[in-house]
């Protein structure tokens, strides 16, 4: 009997040792769940993140924010006042500092776009909460996304409409969204943040810094909606909300390329894509609250020589198939900005004139690069050294400081006297055999004129494996 009362305690401990076990398993699983979804922030705040969004925000070389401290001047503040700063953060008592207003003209001339800056210590936590977040939206977002994601840019997304052109989409749908960072709905994009991030000091540090305001005129205005172009987190938070859009148009199999509130819906057919644009107002207003700009949405042909307009592309068609090219509009605003440049009235020095094109001229190309346009850059070529010889000629004033340097650069003496003397226009004069034999390539590309066609042939022929 007592041989079988001590097997039943034995058999009875045992069970509740498991049991206990399992508890204690589940309770370490839970609290593991709970630890991972609460350290979110922490690694928002690790000391290595932290670094990395001050050097990313240091290479931008942003403007102050409304306190006026530069990017150089926030690190001795952030060393001296970090443990301060992070205590805040994580008790839930920090708040960000409304954005200053800045207003820039919009690149057709449509008016104006409002950006809204941030403190530099706000665009460091900012940077720091984007690193974080960032891989873990990525491989939720559509793969016609193009927009603020790593490895992608804007000539991939318009080469990929040129690969859907070259299938027989022969029509695009261009949306226009108003105000788009303007009008993100709060609460729909909390809603979103919700859904993937479990750490809600992380949400209510966002909803900070939606709801900080604006300070416009010296006068605070609150945010009630939006996300202001100019902070870090904008950019992310603006492809998260829009991935609805994109989600559901892949859902119901629709092709969509879209940078950032750059949208173009294509279709193979001039019904289905008037289709496609009453579609897509009805759910990115009525599900999105967004307001699409029914005076600029609308169907084009794809190829179209005045209408497609993509990013500053557009496509065009001949013999050898669908060709980028850049869109009029762009080139037009480029040779406004080489004409402001290498106006004669500046008071530069030419070699400092040439170096203000070179740096202009190398970054516009490194954009449109893709776009084939050889022959327009041989005749900017042309146009742009004809303009560098009047600016030299208005340089050289007085008659006889003219004589002098042609007589220098080799033209005879008779010669130089009558050109040196002359009544003609500047424009006219620098188009002349005699400033082309003085003042030439040569002479140009040693003192510092820029090459650019053979640049654009040389980054074509880098990229032509893209």
């Amino acid at each position: 009997m007592k041989a079988e009362y001590r097997k039943g305690c034995l058999q009875r401990d045992s069970v509740e040792r498991e049991g206990y076990a399992g508890a204690r398993s589940i309770e370490t699983r839970e609290s593991r769940e709970r630890d991972g979804a609460n350290d979110l922030l922490e690694r928002i705040l690790d000391r290595h993140n932290l670094n990395r969004a001050y050097k990313q925000v240091r290479s931008n070389h942003g403007a102050p924010g409304i306190d006026g401290m530069t990017v150089e001047g926030a690190l001795p503040w952030l060393q001296e006042n970090r443990d301060g700063l992070l205590q805040r953060i994580r008790e839930g008592s920090y708040k960000p500092s409304p954005v200053r207003r800045k207003e820039i003209p919009k690149p057709d001339g449509s008016g104006v776009r409002k950006l809204g800056i941030p403190t530099v210590v706000d665009r460091v936590i900012q940077q720091a909460i984007a690193q974080q977040l960032q891989p873990m939206f990525e491989p939720l977002f559509s793969d016609g996304s193009y927009g603020y994601r790593p490895g992608r840019s804007a000539q991939q997304a318009i080469r990929k409409v040129k690969a859907y052109a070259e299938q027989g989409y022969g029509y695009a749908v261009e949306i226009d969204l108003s105000k788009y960072f303007d009008t993100l709905n709060h609460e729909l994009l909390l809603n979103l943040l919700r859904e993937q991030i479990q750490d809600n000091r992380v949400i209510e540090l966002i909803k900070k810094y939606l709801k900080s305001g604006v300070m416009e005129n010296g006068i605070r205005r609150a945010t009630e909606e939006g996300s202001p172009q100019g902070g870090p987190l904008s950019p992310l938070l603006a492809n998260i909300y829009l991935n609805e859009y994109d989600q559901e148009m892949e859902s119901r199999g629709v092709t969509v390329i879209r940078y950032a509130d750059d949208i173009v819906v294509l279709a193979k057919s001039k019904r289905a894509a008037i289709r496609l644009l009453e579609t897509s107002r009805a759910y990115l207003e009525q599900k999105l609250k967004l307001q699409m700009n029914t005076q600029k949405s609308r169907v084009v042909s794809v190829v179209a020589q005045k209408h497609f307009k993509f990013l500053g592309f557009a496509l065009g068609k001949n013999g050898s198939g669908v060709y980028i090219r850049v869109h009029r509009q762009s080139l037009a605003k480029a040779k406004k900005k080489l004409k402001e440049l290498t106006s004669r009235s500046q008071g530069r020095k030419a070699r400092q004139v040439m170096e203000n094109v070179k740096v202009y001229i190398r970054g516009w190309i490194g954009y449109f690069y893709v776009a084939d346009m050889k022959r327009i850059l041989q005749s900017w070529n042309e146009w742009l050294r004809r303009r560098m010889r009047m600016y030299i000629w208005k340089q050289w004033k007085k008659p006889r400081t003219k004589v002098q340097n042609l007589r220098k650069l080799g033209i005879p003496g008779w010669q130089a006297y009558q050109w040196g003397n002359s009544r003609l226009g500047y424009w006219r004069i620098a188009g002349s055999a005699v400033l082309n034999r003085s003042v030439t390539n040569e002479k140009l590309a040693q003192a510092g004129y820029y090459d650019f066609p053979a640049q654009y042939e040389r980054l074509r022929l880098l990229h032509s494996s893209g």
